[in-house]
């Protein structure tokens, strides 16, 4: 995430190893409920990981910056639980998903194919949930096609990030490309780092993501792509977004900031949104931005609201 007026302090972008070895995970991988689906759109394959009963009411949900589908492993349970059914992506450049060509990126981009899938699932309307960048995809979602959208989830993005929240977001980023000497290797750095809640979840994620490389593994984002979606946000005014948000709306804050002020969701942003968007709501619940995804109180709230 990143956003007009915030400082970059990125790398610039880099050649990154296009070569996939695909579909084998890394040893001692936890799998991640749901199943994997290939979904053909105009603008690409994209991998999806379906919960619950193909046919049933659909939920669309959409990770963060870097992350994949395996981010949903909490939440997509929770979703099938309710007899509806979520569809998790990888973002094109994430996971599974190949990146598109350079320029096709972007909040607006990406909500195309999340409106794509739809299509392809017959769903004329459906639920959304998502997390991070993802909220921003769903922000602009709301502004090319309302109509669409039955349920909105924005889990802990909305605003401007306040700039201390941003070194942990960036650091991730700047991760992607590298080669390291084993999947334990890249484990203990990420782990290192403090910023992910470690546990079988995060881990089971942090393996989805790497693929064996030449001298190791790596991380499968694409650092180009990621680059392209970081300088979309820099000239984006995203609170111009807000008053396109005219379905039933419920705003996820994480309770926990990366350290002292360093929230992603600023309680002026939180406060605003709510005045902009005149059917959402607001809940906080007590993890960071990363546990906020597999934190019970947060599948309860999504369930609550998808109802």
């Amino acid at each position: 995430m990143l956003h007009r007026n915030t400082t970059v302090a990125a790398s610039a972008p880099s050649v990154v190893l296009r070569r996939n070895i695909e579909h084998c995970y890394p040893p001692r991988v936890t799998p991640s409920p749901g199943v994997d689906r290939s979904l053909t759109l105009p603008s690409g394959v994209l991998r999806a990981r379906l919960h619950g009963e193909a046919g049933t009411p659909l939920t669309i949900g959409v990770p963060g910056l870097s992350a994949n589908c395996f981010t949903f492993g909490a939440l997509g349970p929770a979703v099938a639980a309710m007899g509806r059914s979520m569809l998790a992506l990888d973002l094109r450049g994430r996971g599974r998903s190949a990146p598109g060509l350079p320029g096709t990126h972007g909040w607006a981009a990406h909500a195309r194919d999340v409106l794509a899938v739809a299509d392809a699932q017959g769903a004329a309307q459906f639920d959304y949930v998502g997390h991070s960048m993802g909220a921003f995809v769903g922000l602009a979602l709301m502004a090319i096609a309302p109509q669409r959208v039955r349920r909105l989830v924005l889990i802990d993005a909305v605003g401007v990030p306040d700039p201390r929240a941003m070194p942990p977001i960036l650091a991730a980023a700047q991760r992607l490309g590298a080669v390291y000497p084993s999947v334990d290797a890249f484990l203990a750095l990420v782990k290192s780092a403090g910023a992910v809640p470690w546990g079988d979840f995060w881990e089971a994620h942090y393996r989805e993501d790497l693929v064996e490389t030449e001298g190791g593994v790596r991380q499968r984002a694409d650092k180009d792509t990621v680059v392209e979606d970081l300088q979309y946000a820099a000239v984006t005014d995203v609170r111009q977004l807000w008053p396109h948000v005219s379905a039933p709306a419920l705003l996820v804050r994480a309770a926990i900031p990366f350290g002292p002020g360093a929230n992603i969701i600023t309680a002026e942003d939180r406060d605003a949104f709510l005045r902009a968007a005149k059917q959402a709501r607001a809940i906080e619940v007590p993890a960071n931005h990363y546990g906020v995804m597999n934190h019970p109180d947060t599948a309860k709230a999504v369930q609550e609201h998808l109802t």
